[in-house]
């Protein structure tokens, strides 16, 4: 492929190769900018700040170039709106309508809103949530599927074989390689057994490789010792500590090293078309 140009309204600020992290300047409001010869389209992501925005106020958002090609709306494309992840435990989708139920029955326990910091919202509201999560360009979420029992029964929806979420939020103005990552295993029966560690995982090799992320922080309730551990034991270091909100910050930089290691963990992961590309944006 040739050089390319990208033209949209609103500020370029850079080009980054996502296989070799090469980065290229942007040229400004309605500006274009030329790609090198020989990149695909795909291999690349743009990073757009789009001021006023009715769906993503002032804040960075990340999107492939291989969805931006050619469009002018670029604010209502959803990276992962049709991807799904594979792993040995877990199974990664993205959040829809039809997972709305059985989340609203999870943030009903009172544990799980202390842990999570969340209000009880009734069910309308739970669903109004799901759809700003689907339009907030700043977020990306997966449900969290407990792939034995999904493959152990046959046509079982979604909704039995849920366990949880993951979720990374892009809402540095200062820094747009830092993502916050949470994780929610809600089925007490589901703890414990490596799936949490997993569905991370699979979650931090999405940001790094797709989100052209490089940095990650976790914020954590100061009691919660199983989810502390749990970050400490994948890489990430404790970096703050808030005696307000009672949480501390643990952090992880994606060094060429931490980067080999990533992929090595992830390496059995896979990633499909969710629904053959049917499923509603998350």
């Amino acid at each position: 492929m040739g050089a390319l140009e990208i033209r949209l309204g609103t500020w370029c600020l850079g080009l980054r190769n996502r296989s070799s992290g090469e980065w290229t300047e942007g040229t400004g409001r309605n500006g274009a900018q030329a790609w090198p010869p020989g990149v695909e389209v795909k291999d690349c992501l743009i990073i757009l700040n789009q001021p006023g925005s009715l769906s993503c106020k002032n804040f960075w958002s990340l999107y492939s170039l291989e969805c931006l090609e050619g469009k002018n709306d670029a604010a209502t494309m959803r990276l992962n709106q049709n991807t799904m992840l594979l792993g040995k435990k877990v199974i990664l989708v993205p959040y829809t309508s039809e997972h709305v139920p059985r989340y609203h029955e999870w943030m009903k326990s009172e544990e799980l809103q202390r842990l999570t910091a969340s209000e009880p919202l009734t069910l309308e509201q739970e669903y109004a949530m799901q759809r700003s999560w689907r339009e907030d360009a700043d977020k990306c979420t997966f449900i969290v599927l407990d792939a034995e029992k999904w493959q152990a029964q046959p046509g079982a929806t979604e909704e039995s074989c849920m366990v949880g979420d993951v979720n990374l939020f892009l809402t540095d103005l200062e820094d747009p390689t830092l993502g916050e990552i949470e994780v929610m295993i809600a089925e007490p029966s589901c703890r414990g057994k490596g799936l949490g560690t997993e569905a991370v995982l699979a979650m931090l090799s999405y940001g790094m490789t797709t989100l052209g992320l490089t940095k990650f922080e976790a914020k954590i309730g100061q009691e919660n010792e199983p989810s502390i551990r749990m970050f400490q034991k994948l890489h990430f270091e404790q970096v703050a500590a808030s005696s307000v909100f009672q949480e501390v910050t643990l952090r992880l930089t994606v060094s060429e090293s931490e980067h080999q290691w990533l992929l090595e963990q992830t390496s059995h992961v896979e990633e499909k078309p969710y629904r053959d590309g049917s499923a509603e944006p998350c």
